[in-house]
């Protein structure tokens, strides 16, 4: 597993994301990572902490430049819940949850976030504007509709395949509705 291409692959996917999303500052991007995936194993079963701190460094790089919050998914065994920094909790009236990620629970890549950032907590819903899903983590339920997929050509990091999404305002009305300006 060369580190370097590791990063370059997650700055070029995040990159994308960031562009063809048309994110921005102060809006909240949701990521679920598999390092195990990323390192070429099966979801769950080698979780590396090594991949989390290089992935990790790699996207606050970028992140911390754009103003863009980020929320980082927990595994299925805390309910994919998220780590986010206290300033987007209160910001955004989320509830924080009694919980602290591990490897073994929450995952690597949450268990690294929770411990590198300021003033983490985990809560347990959030409201993203898009979403970057390494290695099959299932992101989606963090969207609320209308979520566009984007099919990316950076489409792998290491060896775990990779899916965004952004979502859209619903577009209501009928045949004489009108959704911009001329």
């Amino acid at each position: 597993m060369n580190v370097s291409v590791i990063a370059q692959e997650a700055i070029s996917v995040l990159s994308e994301v960031i562009e063809r999303a048309k994110i921005g500052a102060g809006q909240l991007l949701v990521v679920g990572c598999s390092t195990s995936v990323v390192g070429g194993m099966a979801i769950g079963k080698a979780g590396s902490e090594d991949v989390a701190a290089i992935l990790y460094e790699a996207f606050t790089s970028i992140l911390e430049h754009s103003d863009i919050d980020v929320a980082w998914q927990c595994c299925e065994h805390l309910n994919r819940s998220l780590v986010v920094c206290r300033r987007v909790e209160k910001a955004r009236s989320y509830e924080a949850v009694s919980v602290v990620p591990v490897p073994g629970a929450g995952g690597a890549m949450a268990a690294h976030a929770y411990r590198a950032m300021g003033e983490p907590v985990v809560v347990e819903a959030v409201r993203a504007d898009a979403g970057l899903d390494i290695g099959g983590t299932l992101i989606g339920m963090h969207i609320p509709p209308v979520v566009v997929p984007l099919h990316l050509a950076q489409s792998r990091i290491g060896e775990a395949s990779v899916m965004a999404a952004f979502r859209r305002p619903k577009l209501i009305g009928g045949a004489r509705a009108v959704y911009a300006l001329s």
